[in-house]
């Protein structure tokens, strides 16, 4: 089968690979009908991740059709439509039972798919732990509805459940792209009393005031004093960090009220620098760190439900074959692009 395969630093390429087989009881083989690339993928090829193993094929963002079952496995069959979860996880262990599915002990725990074992940028993935692992997709869901539930939309709903979010906020957004927009529809289902989206990018501005143009916008440049404009007590009462960008982290604390959260999901190039000095006083409370990806059901049923849709975010669409061509617009950000589904031949 052909499979995107990370070769070295700053090289990926389309090799031939032997189709996957079960390799433990718990264990799932699909069929990849639809995949993605993502900007943690570009990160896997500069370098900034150094758990990735060179010779693994890239690629945690799929949806597909289940082709086998291991034995231990007791909720899904052949033949069932499934999203993957970007996260192994055991389902056991401290943190998985306590919601921290990220943190899986498991060897494999945490991203493994795409990064430490063989990801699904490919025709057919091993899935371990596939009870936990893949969800079946609703029979009116269509498999590009259902192609972010894995990945970036379930940051963006986690993101938005711990940020504990109350009807009187103000939130603040930083970043409009894949993820940002994956986040801006879980934040606005909690229904604050407003929205404040930051971003740089005009073609990303253009797409929030097409689709959602309730929410208010405003570039980094300006973002501070349109905060404190907008906002009730000095600075917006939740913030999300979803850019990663240079900057962006310190405007994101102090964009924050006193008292706020600061909720950071972004995944940085670089450090970040913690002023302890500069914000003393403040008391802000930091949530960080990659996704805890167990609310998925509940995503398709949202879906399902036509609550979220995210469908407008694949601007184009390339087969397997071509996915190298896609990897150039994507990471150029060429002819608009925000999203690209990669389907199979």
């Amino acid at each position: 089968m052909k499979a995107l395969t990370y070769v070295e630093h700053g090289k990926f390429a389309l090799t031939d690979k032997p189709k996957p087989s079960l390799q433990d009881p718990r264990d799932a083989i699909v069929r990849v009908t639809v995949s993605s690339i993502c900007t943690s993928d570009l990160h896997i090829k500069h370098g900034s991740v150094p758990r990735a193993v060179p010779g693994i094929t890239v690629g945690h963002e799929m949806v597909g059709v289940v082709e086998q079952v291991g034995s231990e496995v007791h909720t899904l069959k052949p033949g069932d439509r499934v999203t993957v979860n970007v996260e192994t996880f055991c389902g056991s262990c401290f943190f998985c039972r306590h919601g921290y599915v990220n943190n899986c002990t498991d060897q494999n725990g945490g991203w493994a798919l795409g990064c430490r074992i063989d990801g699904g940028q490919t025709e057919y993935v091993r899935v371990p732990y596939a009870d936990q692992g893949l969800n079946r997709i609703p029979e009116g869901v269509t498999d590009e509805q259902a192609l972010f539930v894995g990945d970036i939309l379930a940051t963006g709903f986690w993101a938005a459940r711990i940020s504990e979010i109350k009807a009187e906020d103000t939130v603040l957004i930083i970043g409009a792209g894949p993820t940002g927009i994956c986040t801006l529809q879980c934040v606005m289902l909690k229904e604050p009393e407003r929205i404040i989206v930051c971003e740089k990018d005009e073609q990303r501005r253009q797409f929030v005031r097409k689709h959602y143009p309730e929410v208010l916008l405003c570039g980094p440049e300006d973002c501070e004093d349109f905060v404190r404009e907008h906002s009730d007590h000095g600075g917006a009462d939740v913030v999300l960090e979803v850019a990663g960008a240079a900057g962006t982290f310190e405007l994101a604390w102090k964009c924050a009220r006193p008292n706020a959260i600061v909720t950071v999901v972004a995944l940085y190039d670089e450090d970040q620098v913690l002023p302890l000095p500069r914000m003393y006083g403040k008391n802000l409370t930091f949530k960080t760190g990659g996704v805890d990806g167990c609310d998925c059901d509940e995503i398709l049923s949202l879906i399902e439900a036509g609550k979220i849709d995210t469908t407008p975010l694949i601007t184009h669409r390339f087969p397997l074959s071509e996915i190298e061509k896609a990897y150039e617009i994507f990471e150029n950000r060429l002819e608009g692009v925000i999203k690209i589904a990669i389907t199979a031949e």
